[in-house]
């Protein structure tokens, strides 16, 4: 079996299994997830889906939070970790869409990259939930999971993976296929226990590379 025929069963077994995943960060406007996945870093969704709710009553809109000090920023989010550095990456993000986007988030990968604290997985996440373009979030799930089923060969680099999966992944699936592998990886092909194979809706392709 090739890594596009594996990559297609993958696809249509987790499509039929997570229907409906989609990206777990609250957030009803770019910016919004822009602020939550950079807070996402070492944290989990659930817990920056609680502490946003108090930062953005405080700064509702992307000017209040370029005009608000880094300090009083920090003191919101420190609960995530990192506040420091994160409180300070959302304070210049925010002045840049403020100074030069018109507080509108880029819908340009390129333009995305070159905003303060945002990397690969961030740019593709917005690119694919938000504007609805093709994208591959190689986050920590798609990174283990990818490698386990044999969809990538021991690459463990981020942008590596994102490469080898832009190969073998049609463009218009990419997007919510992570997403489900997102759900696959907390339910099923976990982590932190060993996964739960006898379950796995694809216990009988993969290579299992645990």
């Amino acid at each position: 079996m090739t890594k596009e025929e594996l990559a297609k069963i993958v696809i249509d077994r987790l499509k039929e299994e997570y229907p409906d995943a989609e990206c777990s960060l609250d957030y009803d406007q770019a910016w919004k997830l822009l602020v939550s996945v950079r807070l996402a870093a070492q944290c989990t969704d659930a817990r920056v889906n609680v502490v946003v709710e108090e930062l953005y009553a405080k700064y509702p809109d992307v000017d209040a939070l370029a005009e608000a000090e880094v300090e009083d920023i920090e003191a919101i989010v420190r609960p995530c970790g990192l506040g420091k550095s994160k409180a300070r990456d959302i304070s210049a993000c925010m002045k840049v869409l403020k100074e030069k986007y018109g507080g509108h988030v880029p819908d340009d990968f390129q333009a995305l990259l070159s905003l303060p604290g945002v990397g690969r997985k961030s740019a593709n996440l917005i690119m694919g939930d938000v504007f609805g373009k093709p994208a591959i979030v190689t986050d920590t799930h798609c990174i283990r999971l990818t490698n386990r089923i044999g969809l990538v060969d021991g690459i463990k680099e981020p942008k590596k993976v994102e490469m080898a999966l832009w190969k073998i992944i049609p463009p218009e699936e990419g997007n919510s296929f992570c997403h489900r592998l997102v759900y696959h990886g907390r339910e099923v092909c976990t982590a932190r226990t060993a996964p739960f194979c006898e379950r796995c809706c694809l216990e009988d392709v993969c290579q299992k590379r645990i």
